[in-house]
């Protein structure tokens, strides 16, 4: 099972991921986690990338990807993937594709930009799982503290309103195309992310649970 979660930042896509992936029992892979793991192990793609960043320059499209293909073929993405935020154009996209990794649904989280800078302004993230939490929708039990470990929450520098309008911007321009792309390939689903998180998730099941069926995968209640 091979999907993709797209959505501009702070759309909730991050914190339905690990719901998903653990469902399918599927791994869960985002692009920033997969370049620092790749940097940190020294593999192939890794240290191509390790050279540009240390030279100030962006890393290729090409190299990003040879980084994913070097992530999905790990044995704990066996019974597929999760692609949370990559590609991030059509030309990763078609990268993808000219590979033959054919990915199965394709799910875009819809949120308006005001409902996105109210979200990230209370965002607090847990740096070694990845797990977000926010002050009013999603409050961790103790304030400032990881639910599972204790550890201290940080809050990001880039989640500020002014830095977040000019991502947004951004995340908008870049991956219009990107959105045509799927669309054209009978892949892609909206999703309304500006509801309660069980909504979402609820949404989220009843469009996968089919898809999982179809394909013989065996979900976790």
């Amino acid at each position: 099972m091979k999907l993709i979660f797209m959505g501009p930042p702070g759309c909730g896509k991050g914190t339905q991921s690990p719901f998903i992936a653990e469902r399918y029992n599927i791994c869960h892979l985002s692009t920033g986690d997969m370049l620092r793991k790749a940097i940190l192990e020294n593999t192939q793609f890794g240290k191509q990338a390790k050279v540009i960043i240390d030279a100030g320059n962006l890393v290729s499209d090409e190299v990003i990807f040879g980084i994913v293909k070097e992530s999905i073929a790990q044995p704990q993405c066996k019974n597929g993937y999760l692609l949370d935020g990559y590609p991030r154009t059509q030309r990763q996209a078609l990268l993808m594709e000219e590979a033959g990794e054919k990915v199965d649904k394709v799910i875009h989280f819809d949120a308006p930009d005001d409902v996105i800078i109210a979200r990230t302004s209370g965002r607090w993230i847990h740096p070694a799982s990845g797990r977000t939490y926010h002050e009013i929708f999603s409050p961790p039990n103790v304030p400032q503290r990881d639910d599972i470990t204790n550890e201290p929450l940080i809050q990001r520098p880039d989640d500020k309103e002014e830095v977040v309008r000019k991502r947004l911007d951004g995340y908008r321009k870049m991956t219009q195309p990107l959105i045509g792309f799927y669309e054209s390939r009978n892949v892609l689903v909206h999703v309304d992310s500006t509801r309660s998180i069980e909504l979402v998730r609820d949404t989220l099941r009843s469009i996968l649970d089919p898809l999982a069926a179809r394909l013989g995968v065996r979900t976790k209640q």
